[in-house]
């Protein structure tokens, strides 16, 4: 299961790596990092999705280059064989993202998980944190791509003719129906032909954990039908909050392998209709 529990978490502390990911919508004014310097979860190291991004585009959130991932992840002092638990103090949930990273650059997926409620139910139910920097010995780490948990925009427009995929995308039903100004400049409001709209925040509680996954099988089968299929391409606006999705719907569907359109709107909404 991608998920672990806050008590999970504290009673395996010392057996695990812990990630804070934390990043925020520039509109909000946060700084994820400042943040985590202030406090933390006991030997959490910080993963900057800005940074850790590909730096070669002005798309945002790109996944970087395999070379580039095994950098950043040696830097960290991570193994290839190390349990992770990401955990983010985000409301839009951006350590979704940094998993997605992992299972992409070929992490064992039964070895990353994600701390169901984040910073918000760890602080809420008065477990310890810090500001204490550990001390990170880096690694060697070796990754490899799995190349299918992503889709380009050439897949995505043969998608519109063909159907061979369905795509959802995470954002508000405001941006999906372009009825609101999209939060980054340069781009037109709507969203990509038949695909269909699920905003991230109906798959969670007010306190950032999932909802049961009773629930989020049947919010799914409203928009999908009684078909569960693993044919599902996850979007949003710059590939976060598609990477929440992907995680609630492999909650509900174990042989679905999380793929997303890395561009998402950020690319999509660039072209000129």
């Amino acid at each position: 299961m991608p998920l672990v529990s806050t008590d999970w978490v504290e009673k395996n502390i010392n057996n695990i790596k812990i990630i804070d990911c934390s990043w925020h919508m520039p509109n909000v004014k946060r700084d994820g990092h400042k943040e985590y310097l202030k406090e933390h979860i006991e030997n959490a190291i910080f993963f900057d999705l800005e940074k850790n991004s590909y730096q070669k585009t002005d798309l945002p959130h790109m996944l970087t280059t395999l070379s580039d991932w095994e950098k950043i992840v040696s830097k960290m002092g991570i193994l290839k064989d190390d349990k992770i638990v990401i955990y983010d103090n985000s409301d839009v949930l951006s350590a979704c993202r940094c998993w997605f990273n992992f299972l992409y650059f070929g992490h064992n997926d039964k070895l990353v998980h994600v701390l169901n409620g984040g910073l918000r139910k760890w602080k809420f139910e008065n477990k310890p944190t810090t500001n204490i920097i550990p001390k990170i010995n880096p690694t060697k780490y070796t990754a490899s791509k799995k190349k299918k948990l992503v889709k380009n925009i050439d897949q995505i427009n043969e998608n519109i003719k063909s159907e061979e995929f369905k795509v959802i995308d995470a954002r508000s039903k405001e941006r999906f129906e372009g009825k609101i100004k999209e939060p980054r400049k340069g781009l037109r409001s709507g969203s990509i032909p038949k695909s269909m709209c699920l905003p991230f925040r109906n798959l969670i509680n007010t306190d950032n954990t999932f909802k049961k996954e009773d629930e989020i099988l049947n919010i799914f089968k409203n928009i999908l039908g009684e078909e569960i299929t693993t044919n599902i391409i996850f979007s949003c606006g710059s590939g976060v909050t598609a990477s929440v999705l992907a995680l609630a719907y492999s909650l509900i569907n174990n042989k679905y392998m999380p793929t997303i359109y890395d561009g998402s709107w950020s690319e999509y909404g660039k072209i000129k209709i």
